[in-house]
């Protein structure tokens, strides 16, 4: 749905000043705006967010697909705040502001005269939402956070399912996604408890903690009991290549999956063998036993496989590549593919409420594509913001 003339969402009439840039601020401001927030983006003049550029792309460099895929339903006013000038901006949209939000290193907001203490003082409802890499405290405060490096520190990246894997790089930005979520889920909380309250609060998330959160079941099983838990290492669960793809299976869940994996590829009950017949058995002979699998897996077909598997109820699926999994059916049944035209097709939002639906507003925006609109609604007379322009505080 596009259009400024749609019923009421959950969160219209909310509006939120978004420093944030890359990924863990914008994806949870634009969850806000696809909900009905009124998301003020503050850019850099003449840069903008560093999303922009981080890939080439466009000959302006201004509206990759990254950038897009993080900033629809969003506005932009390109604005310089280190001088007093600035400054008075910020500090004017805060005053009818519900939310601020930034995700720079540990202090910058309040070296530039924008911490919750500050903003407080001009308007106690505001809500100052902060993503850091890792806290505010601590050794690793000041560190520039980095989704590749929450992998790391907070052991993601060390957990494989086979301990002779190499380490490497998990190509899809886990701990941006799941931090901007649980930014969003702080900052819903926030305005909850200021209806009953009256007064804001700073929140705050870190990659680090969404990580470490992600990890709970293994973290508890290690705290508890000093023992790994990697679901991923399981003796009966994996990914194999077949005559044309690869499929993956998970053997577990049931009561004997060894029997059921062992009936779908035409191989003797090898659950009936002492050397097979209990998990921890299992899990000293995985290798034997996935090279079996993996012997009879490359003989046939993907689809062929799976619908062997399916016929004894066990869990598999093919191994998709994102063009797939885009083209997919499933995809197309859940409305995940929104956008404005064929040459800016975006992934809508997971979330499935009715009637309170998620709505496509505003395209992503230019830089600094709506600052004088938004400098007027902020009450900012014409003869002000030429005079903001001039003097290249706006762009």
């Amino acid at each position: 749905m596009t259009g400024e003339s749609q019923k009421a969402q959950p969160l219209s009439g909310i509006k939120v000043i978004d420093f944030t840039q890359v990924m863990m601020g914008p994806c949870a401001t634009q969850m806000l705006a696809d909900y009905g927030a009124d998301v003020i983006k503050i850019e850099r003049a003449g840069a903008g967010d560093l999303s922009r550029t981080s890939i080439a792309d466009d000959p302006d460099g201004l509206d990759n697909p990254v950038f897009r895929s993080l900033n629809r339903n969003k506005r932009s006013i390109a604005l310089d705040v280190r001088g007093p000038e600035g400054k008075a901006v910020i500090y004017e949209l805060v005053r009818t502001a519900d939310v601020v939000v930034n995700n720079f290193r540990a202090g910058v907001m309040e070296r530039m005269g924008f911490g919750y203490e500050a903003l407080s003082k001009i308007n106690p409802r505001i809500i100052c939402a902060f993503g850091s890499g890792f806290g505010q405290t601590g050794p690793f405060a000041h560190k520039g956070g980095q989704d590749i490096l929450a992998q790391a520190l907070s052991g993601v990246m060390h957990r494989r399912p086979n301990p002779d894997q190499k380490l490497s790089v998990y190509s899809t930005a886990l701990a941006d996604y799941s931090a901007g979520m649980h930014l969003v889920q702080s900052i819903l909380l926030a305005l909850l408890q200021r209806d009953r309250t009256g007064v804001g609060q700073q929140v705050s998330v870190s990659l680090y903690d969404s990580m470490l959160a992600m990890q709970m079941q293994e973290a508890a099983m290690w705290l508890q009991r000093q023992r790994d838990l990697n679901w991923g290492s399981f003796p009966l669960t994996g990914v194999f290549e077949t005559t044309d793809g690869a499929l993956v299976l998970v053997g577990a869940f049931k009561a004997n999956p060894l029997q059921d994996i062992c009936r779908a590829l035409d191989l003797p009950d090898l659950s009936a063998d002492p050397r097979h017949a209990t998990f921890a058995a299992q899990v000293a002979t995985k290798a034997e036993l996935q090279a079996r699998f993996a012997e009879r897996f490359a003989t046939d077909t993907t689809a062929y496989w799976l619908g062997r598997l399916e016929e004894q109820d066990l869990l598999c699926a093919p191994v998709q590549t994102i063009a797939e999994a885009l083209a997919s059916e499933q995809t197309a049944a859940n409305g995940m593919i929104v956008g404005y035209g064929d040459d800016m097709k975006l992934i809508g939002s997971p979330l499935t409420m009715d009637p309170s639906a998620f709505q496509l507003r505003r395209p992503p925006p230019r830089l600094g594509q709506h600052g004088s609109e938004i400098l007027a609604e902020a009450g900012f007379d014409p003869a002000r913001i030429a005079a903001l322009k001039a003097a290249k505080v706006v762009a």
